[in-house]
């Protein structure tokens, strides 16, 4: 079966917006991994899945826009980390729920967003987050648009962290052993690196 017969309406949302620190300041969705920036990996993946693909970015937007319907951005010029563009995104969101991918994780495929989608039709008003063994990944999530108020008065009360601001929603697991290669965040150098070269092997 088709992978976008069996998806929900969804509005999809790439993390592009962070200041890149441990990539030496460099704009890591446009980081090169296989001859091709980071961004476009992703957006291969999902461009099929969705008439409404938004990305946060806070630098480099014409060449963002050749991959996006909407770019959203943070109103703070001090980068202040993923819950800003998670917050931008839900109230233009064009579809009921939010997909949240960070754009530095190339090797998610299309078993891991049906797994997703899958469980926010059992759970739709909840949002749904993958969990790694022990750890939340609070970037890879789906989230019901019906929820930006509460994120919006988390962030409002100084919360920053997308994992603590989701609390009062009751997140919904999604689980995945520990060490699961998709979920391989690729974030400085060295790891992008690694990663090529074990798949050159």
């Amino acid at each position: 079966m088709n992978l976008c017969s069996t998806l929900p309406s969804c509005s999809i949302l790439l993390l592009a917006g962070g200041r890149g620190q441990r990539m030496g300041g460099r704009d890591k969705g446009l980081v090169e991994w296989q001859g091709e920036p980071l961004i476009q990996h992703l957006h291969r993946l999902t461009r099929p899945l969705t008439d409404d693909l938004i990305i946060s970015c806070n630098r480099n937007l014409e060449r963002y826009a050749a991959y996006a319907d909407q770019l959203v951005q943070d109103d703070d010029s001090e980068f202040p980390g993923p819950l800003a563009g998670i917050r931008a995104a839900l109230p233009l969101a064009r579809h009921p729920h939010l997909l949240v991918l960070p754009c530095d994780a190339p090797l998610i495929d299309s078993d891991l967003l049906r797994a997703l989608h899958k469980s926010a039709l059992e759970h739709p008003d909840q949002p749904v987050m993958v969990r790694e063994g022990e750890h939340w990944q609070p970037l890879l999530c789906i989230i019901p648009t019906a929820q930006a108020a509460v994120l919006e008065s988390a962030w409002q009360n100084g919360e920053r962290s997308p994992r603590r601001a989701m609390q009062a929603l009751h997140p919904v697991a999604l689980q995945l052993e520990a060490g699961d290669p998709r979920l391989a965040n690729l974030n400085t150098p060295d790891l992008l690196s690694q990663i090529n070269d074990s798949r050159c092997m």
